[in-house]
């Protein structure tokens, strides 16, 4: 026969034992796991914000630089302009028939149309050049930073 085991009170009451070393090698690991992530996630957004703030600065950069051939290029819009009217009134000044003045002023504005059609062509190129140029650096560090973000 077999023989049966019997259990004392002391035994059905006792507790298991339980190793501290255990659970603290487990909390170890997940510090471990949750301080290289936030290294990791520290070093992302540290990268992206020097990114930005580089875009920032060249935009900056690149907004001044084109404010300064817009307002040149004003500048000699104006010059050549002025120089155009100071020559016509020289020339009204010798005019010496009401035919002659008549075929002057024609001449006049028609050379002033054609100016101002080239000189609003030069201006507007200018314009798409500088918008292109202040918007690249921003819209380059967009896209690398939604490609990551799209990677992740």
């Amino acid at each position: 026969m077999a023989t049966k085991k019997t259990t004392t009170t002391a035994e059905m009451f006792q507790f298991p034992t339980f190793d501290m070393t255990t659970m603290a090698d487990s909390y170890r690991e997940m510090a471990d796991k949750s301080v290289n992530q936030s290294k990791e996630a520290y070093a992302k957004v540290k990268t992206v914000a020097e990114d930005a703030t580089k875009a920032v600065e060249t935009t900056l950069e690149n907004a001044q630089a084109g404010t300064v051939e817009l307002s040149l290029k004003a500048i000699d819009a104006v010059r050549v302009n002025t120089e155009h009217s100071l020559s016509h009134m020289e020339a009204l000044l010798g005019v010496k028939s009401v035919a002659q003045m008549v075929e002057l002023q024609t001449g006049f504005f028609r050379k002033q149309a054609e100016l101002m059609a080239d000189q609003a062509k030069t201006m507007q190129e200018a314009a798409r050049k500088v918008a292109e140029d202040v918007s690249a650096p921003v819209k380059t560090v967009s896209t690398k930073a939604m490609d990551e973000f799209k990677a992740a």
